[in-house]
């Protein structure tokens, strides 16, 4: 019996190990994991994922010698490189606010490879200095969408804008295409536009700024008032605004020397002020009123006569047009032109301030027509050329889908809160 409990246990244990042994055979096969490549990131035409990438800001007091010598670049590098993309980009005109950003090798070294440098949201500059040294000027790719937009005026167009949500660039330019038919010191509540309008994208997404407004429509007290775009200059390929009966909207005077304000007071030549007894102290200009700093345009192309400072008039600045019309701004906090300077319409040729006999920031703007001080919101001011006979059959065509357009924008109502 002993024995043959012995001749159990071993037979026990034999099957336990030939068990072992073919379990041990049993192989479990290998999950394959599918290695990822990292994403290939593009920008400004090279691939982000060759290099080690440097974003960084110019700084104020920077250089290009001494970004360059921050990340490795000697001295006599810098010279040539400097010397030899001179023509196509003059480092010593780097500005602080400016993102830049350097590409360096991935190796150990992690040499300075190309320096890219972003004059604006589109352009930007591109150093190569791997092999040869190459200097290219580039623009990122622009995609343009046309968009439409209309509103109801409760105080004023900017705040309509803002209240609508829409880019205020567009508020700018209609306030530059109706600079001479409307003025916007003096829009009323129910006052209405439609507008089509041209919107850039860079990366389809990201917004770059306004392309051009194609066509408007401004309903202001109870007249209508249409423009188009139409290039009227071939030669110098340059474009204005016209009406539905191809006159031009430009007219040789602005309505007001500074956009978006408010007159503050009228030209008037019997008004009386307490202060001097209640004497009457004409008034031969008009008062827009703006915060101190606000750019002051020019409303005509001239000749700067005058721009100094001189008693109650302050700094200012004066114009000849012509032989008939003369304009003066006063009260500046800086003048930006000098005598003897040609400047053209819309150029800024100072800044609102307080100089002078003044209580509050403002320009008191003075027209002169034939040597007399004119109130110019009541003068017929002369027009531009209208569109030449040749072009109108093109320009008629070419507005007819326009205008279809613009009539079927319906108007989005002034939300009230």
């Amino acid at each position: 019996m002993k024995q043959l409990g012995y001749l159990l246990l071993i037979g026990v244990v034999l099957f336990s190990c030939k068990k072992e042994k073919q379990e041990a055979k049993i192989v479990v096969p290998e999950t394959l994991v599918e290695k990822k490549e990292p994403p290939v990131i593009k920008e400004f035409g090279f691939n982000l994922n060759d290099f080690n990438v440097v974003r960084d800001t110019i700084k104020a007091g920077d250089s290009f010698g001494a970004i360059m010598d921050t990340h490795g670049v000697d001295e006599a590098k810098v010279f040539e490189i400097t010397n030899v993309i001179k023509d196509t980009f003059n480092v010593a005109k780097i500005r602080a606010g400016k993102p830049y950003m350097l590409l360096k090798s991935k190796d150990t070294t992690e040499k300075a490879q190309v320096f890219v440098y972003q004059n604006n949201k589109i352009d930007y500059t591109v150093v190569d200095f791997r092999d040869s040294i190459i200097a290219q000027k580039r623009k990122k790719p622009v995609t343009i969408v046309e968009k439409i937009a209309s509103g109801t005026i409760e105080s004023s167009l900017l705040q309509t804008f803002d209240d609508l949500d829409l880019n205020f660039l567009v508020a700018y330019n209609m306030a530059d295409i109706y600079a001479w038919t409307i003025d916007f010191t003096r829009l009323q509540a129910g006052d209405r536009f439609k507008v089509v309008y041209t919107e850039k994208f860079i990366e389809d997404s990201i917004p770059v700024g306004i392309d051009q407004i194609k066509a408007a429509y401004f309903e202001h007290r109870d007249k209508s008032l249409y423009a188009f775009r139409f290039k009227d200059d071939t030669i110098h390929n340059t474009s204005g605004y016209f009406d539905e009966k191809a006159e031009n909207l430009r007219r040789a005077f602005l309505k007001a020397p500074v956009k978006f304000s408010r007159i503050s007071s009228r030209y008037n030549l019997k008004r009386r002020i307490k202060f001097y007894g209640n004497r009457i102290r004409p008034h031969r200009g008009t008062d827009f009123a703006a915060p101190t700093g606000t750019p002051i345009l020019a409303t005509s192309d001239g000749i700067v006569t005058k721009s100094e400072r001189k008693g109650g008039n302050g700094k200012y600045v004066k114009i000849r047009h012509n032989a008939t019309y003369e304009t003066q701004y006063l009260h500046m906090s800086r003048q930006a032109v000098k005598v003897g300077q040609f400047v053209k319409q819309g150029d800024v040729i100072g800044y609102i301030g307080m100089t002078g006999n003044t209580s509050g920031p403002h320009v008191c703007y003075r027209f002169w027509k034939n040597g007399k001080q004119v109130d110019p919101l009541r003068e017929e001011l002369p027009t531009a050329q209208p569109l030449t006979e040749e072009l109108r059959p093109a320009y008629f065509k070419a507005i007819e889908p326009l205008r279809s357009q613009l009539d079927s924008i319906q108007f989005k109502p002034q939300e009230i809160l």
